[in-house]
């Protein structure tokens, strides 16, 4: 297929655009800066893509030469991964502005997309959305970040029903792996890695962690199995559901018989519970992709966070 994909440089927009590659497809990818104004991680991400993509520099979805691009090319499908998250985590994110960059000349895009022939978009979705995987009753949306991503999908769902498309929402969960930005496992990592307990705040909330090699490989399958038939299509990977406690001795488990470090753990009396206690998906995937290894995934964290070690520890 011939793939444009928004998003690339995220932690598992790169993870998606290699598994596409490796799948025999040919990727385009947008990226909102060039190839010098990334730093860090995501510096590493983007410069880990030359070769896997035609990279298309200073385009956002929905600008310009966004719409120029989907003129002078023909594409089979558009992969529409990136969403405005600056903050993501906080009360103060903006849902209605966030709606408004995600869906920016939304129809524009649909309808130029319709006149060269692709009829085919999915969208990434994600558990802190209302009404998305299975858990808490009222499934309420986790922040005001996972409404405007709710919001987004409505308003695609809405356009995509009208010109005929074929639509996917592909909702991911709590990916882990390699190149990931600082969040738990790392946190969990970087204290090991200096010889201190770390402590869990919230053992007792339910998640759904997933490797992101295995979160990669059924996008690449969600793409592929995409019908050519109008409609929505919703897939839901999901990797471990258990609670942050008991995913957190999994990881210590895993990470300390491959480097050595010891790995120990203490555990908070959990007192915030502003978020809903148990949100995970319900598609175990593991077992449709008898290409992927558990173990080498857990192997290529290790060598990561052993990596990563010589950062935290420089001065």
């Amino acid at each position: 297929m011939r793939v444009l994909l928004t998003g690339a440089s995220s932690f598992t927009g790169a993870w998606f655009a290699r598994s596409l590659a490796g799948g025999g497809h040919q990727v385009t990818a947008t990226f909102r800066g060039d190839a010098s104004s990334y730093s860090g991680t995501r510096a590493d991400r983007v410069a880990g893509l030359r070769g896997w993509v035609e990279p298309v520099w200073n385009v956002e979805f929905g600008d310009p030469k966004f719409l120029d691009l989907l003129s002078a090319q023909s594409f089979d499908i558009l992969l529409h991964h990136a969403a405005e998250m600056a903050d993501y985590r906080s009360w103060d994110f903006d849902s209605v502005a966030a709606l408004a960059k995600n869906t920016r000349s939304g129809r524009d895009v649909l309808q130029t997309l319709e006149r060269r022939g692709c009829r085919k978009l999915i969208l990434t979705g994600s558990v802190f959305e209302p009404y998305e995987g299975v858990g808490d009753p009222g499934k309420r949306a986790f922040n005001p970040y996972g409404l405007s991503k709710h919001l987004s999908f409505e308003w695609f769902k809405l356009e995509a029903e009208r010109l005929g498309f074929s639509l996917g929402k592909f909702v991911i969960p709590n990916p882990f792996g390699p190149q990931e930005e600082f969040r738990f496992t790392s946190y969990l990592a970087r204290e090991w890695a200096a010889g201190r307990k770390p402590t869990v705040g919230t053992p007792v909330y339910v998640r759904d962690n997933i490797h992101v090699s295995l979160l990669a490989k059924a996008y690449l399958s969600a793409c592929e199995t995409l019908p050519e038939r109008p409609g929505l299509s919703r897939r839901g990977p999901s990797g471990y559901v258990e609670s942050q406690g008991a995913f957190a001795r999994r990881v210590a488990r895993e990470i300390g018989a491959r480097t050595g470090w010891a790995c120990e753990l203490s555990e908070a009396e959990q007192a915030d519970f502003s978020e809903p206690l148990f949100r995970t998906n319900a598609s175990l995937v593991a077992q449709e992709h008898k290409d992927w290894s558990e173990a080498q995934a857990w192997s290529d964290l290790a060598a990561f966070y052993v990596e990563q070690a010589r950062s935290w520890s420089a001065p």
